[in-house]
């Protein structure tokens, strides 16, 4: 009787019809083949990152054209842009889905790590403390009820995968950085990273036409627009762009505020690294539910990620090295620079793994998502400016 799981062997027509062979037989020598037959044909050889870091190299490069030619529009929206259009533009589509993916996934992974960590140089501790503790809880209820708001409304409305955790992240926190250092640990799929990144950067590249118009009809002054689009806007190149419209003391509160939000990046993570390792537990002990069992709960416990990732921990200590004052004016615009394009690249790797009939299909629910998020994020942050001001 066969063993479960055992694939039972036939005995081949031939073997059942022939007459047994006697015991004495001599067994017959295997052929040698033949000079030519040896030559097998080796395996081709998995593509490298070379191609696709290159052509990532070449979205940053017409992103950076686009800004130029059209200031309005900042260099990483070109790039999610650009990302997605390389997807589905048949002169590319095969590239991008071919031999460059090994490069472009990397550019979404490892570049957009070193992009969160030359991130930590725009904050130092002087400038949280200079906000005023009444400013920083206000910035604390913003990220909390924006993030819990949209978590729970995601998971109501059906998204698959970490698409609600990590929308929930992008809007809360720092918009495509935060959704790529969340998903690291989460270990999340690509396409669920690359659909949250485009919801964060359309909503957030709307605010920057849309925010300016409702300064006079909601009575705020430059301080009290600059610290209502430093909580409520998601990138800090889209509060920059934002906020300058309404003058120098606005642009100041307003990158001000934000940077508070990406100082809670680090909490962030450690939490959700926290929620890892207890479903890992629990898929451990054979918690019903718990995701996991057996072989896939052990592998879980062995890649139980750190409580701060390396690349948390390089952020942090950017932060420090900002504190001390120690870089030039100089070394900082440099690092920004550098910072910009690695954000760039990838963010034009990630978005162009985005599949736009798929997408299509959980569109409807994924526009609500971002939509009511924007409302809740810009209800809440108005409120907190008001009662802080």
């Amino acid at each position: 009787m066969a063993l479960l799981g055992e694939r039972p062997q036939s005995a081949s027509p031939s073997a059942a019809s022939s007459p047994a062979a006697p015991a004495s037989a001599t067994p017959a020598t295997p052929a040698t083949p033949a000079g030519p037959a040896r030559a097998t044909a080796r395996p081709a050889r998995p593509p490298g990152k070379v191609p696709g870091l290159a052509l990532a190299a070449l979205g940053v490069a017409a992103a950076g054209t686009v800004h130029l030619a059209l200031p309005a529009v900042p260099m990483l929206t070109a790039a999610v842009v650009l990302g997605v259009l390389a997807a589905h533009l048949p002169g590319t589509r095969t590239l991008v889905g071919g031999m460059a993916r090994p490069g472009l996934s990397f550019a979404g992974k490892r570049l957009m790590r070193l992009g969160v960590v030359l991130l930590g140089l725009k904050l130092s501790a002087g400038d949280i403390i200079g906000l005023g503790w009444s400013t920083v809880a206000m910035v604390f209820v913003v990220v909390a009820a924006t993030f819990t708001g949209t978590v729970w409304l995601g998971r109501r409305l059906g998204l698959p995968g970490d698409q609600p955790l990590l929308v929930a992240t992008g809007y809360s926190i720092c918009g495509a950085s935060a959704i790529c250092a969340v998903s690291e640990v989460r270990e999340s799929e690509e396409r669920d990273v690359a659909t949250s990144v485009a919801l964060v950067t359309l909503c957030g590249t709307l605010a920057i036409a849309v925010l300016p118009l409702l300064q006079q009809p909601l009575g705020l002054d430059a301080g009290q627009f600059g610290r209502w689009v430093g909580a409520g806007v998601h990138d800090v190149g889209q509060v920059v762009a934002t906020a300058q419209t309404a003058g120098e003391h606005a642009l100041g509160q307003a990158v001000l505020v934000k940077l508070m939000r990406i100082a809670l990046l680090a909490p962030l993570v450690a939490a959700v690294v926290l929620s890892v390792r207890a479903r890992s537990r629990r898929a451990a002990a054979g918690v019903p539910g718990a995701g996991a069992s057996g072989a896939a709960a052990t592998g879980a416990r062995d890649r139980r990620p750190p409580l701060v990732p390396l690349f948390v921990a390089g952020f942090l200590l950017m932060v420090a090295v900002r504190t001390t004052g120690w870089l030039p004016a100089g070394a900082l615009g440099f690092a920004a620079t550098v910072q910009e394009l690695l954000l760039a690249a990838a963010l034009f790797g990630l978005c162009s793994s985005v599949h736009l009939p798929t997408l299509a299909r959980t569109g409807s629910r994924v526009a609500a998502l971002g939509l009511c998020s924007w409302i809740v994020i810009a209800g809440v942050s108005y409120g907190g400016v008001l009662l802080t001001t």
